[in-house]
């Protein structure tokens, strides 16, 4: 099954998402040329901090807890030790662009949380084989928000047919590394509904993918029992899906195809 993951810092959603069968709560302390690079985009600006990590630790307890720090920086040691302390069991680095960044997180991390590299700048992409070379990385997420900033697409889900991310998921598979990509709505949504999307993840063995705002929008949302009746219901019909796709292989090839139809005519529309 898909490792399902959920960003919040709110403790009593967390809480939802873990009885709901979400793998992991996901914490999202980046924010260091965020916003800039994702200007005019509809995507989330989070900046969690250390006493959110603190404070959903201490309600989740069969969930995993990923927090995803900043880009390597001049505060980045204090920073991953910090959030180790506070309780992740899963850290991820985003926005590298080299060897050298990739091998002092892992220095840093040290063994003592399970070390996520979040590929999502062509450079990585260009170097990726150097990188998975290095011992200590536990899982590869691929990042197709910036991934298509930087390589000037139109449409995220665009590098899901150009051969991006094909190319990194056979590159992960190849060290024998968990790997997923980009986001999820509930069964049925998004602009490029999420059917085609867990369908490509089973093809290409993907086996995570973040759950995307658009799932459950906890900003516009304030009812808990509305809440829980969406992940509860949610969760259940990717699930059921994804024994679909587990059960009719035969439809990998043809799904890549409409994905890639669907994919351009939503280009040609922009």
């Amino acid at each position: 099954m898909i490792t399902l993951m959920y960003i919040t810092n709110k403790p009593e959603v967390a809480l939802i998402a873990e009885r709901s069968n979400v793998d992991r709560v996901f914490l999202d302390m980046e924010y260091i040329g965020k916003a800039e690079r994702q200007s005019g985009m509809d995507t989330a600006q989070c900046a969690h901090t250390i006493e959110d990590i603190k404070n959903i630790r201490k309600v989740i307890t069969k969930s995993e807890l990923l927090v995803r720090c900043n880009s390597i920086y001049s505060g980045s040691e204090e920073e991953i030790n910090n959030i180790i302390d506070a309780g992740a069991d899963v850290i991820m680095l985003p926005y590298f662009k080299t060897v050298d960044e990739v091998a002092f997180f892992i220095k840093t991390v040290a063994g003592r949380a399970k070390v996520c590299l979040l590929v999502e700048t062509p450079q990585a992409v260009e170097q990726i084989d150097e990188i998975l070379a290095l011992d200590g990385i536990d899982e590869a997420h691929i990042g197709i928000n910036d991934l298509s900033i930087g390589y000037r697409k139109k449409f995220l889900f665009e590098v899901l047919v150009d051969g991006t991310v094909e190319y990194l998921c056979k590159k992960c598979k190849e060290k024998k590394l968990r790997y997923g990509f980009g986001g999820i709505a509930s069964l049925g949504r998004g602009k490029l509904t999420s059917d085609y999307v867990i369908m490509e993840h089973y093809r290409l063995g993907s086996t995570m993918a973040i759950l995307s705002r658009s799932f459950c929008n906890t900003e516009k949302m304030h009812d808990l029992s509305a809440i829980n009746a969406v992940f509860t219901n949610g969760v259940k019909a990717i699930r059921e899906y994804e024994d679909y796709c587990r059960e009719h292989t035969e439809l990998w090839e043809s799904n890549k195809k409409q994905t890639a139809e669907v994919i351009h005519s939503i280009v040609a529309e922009m």
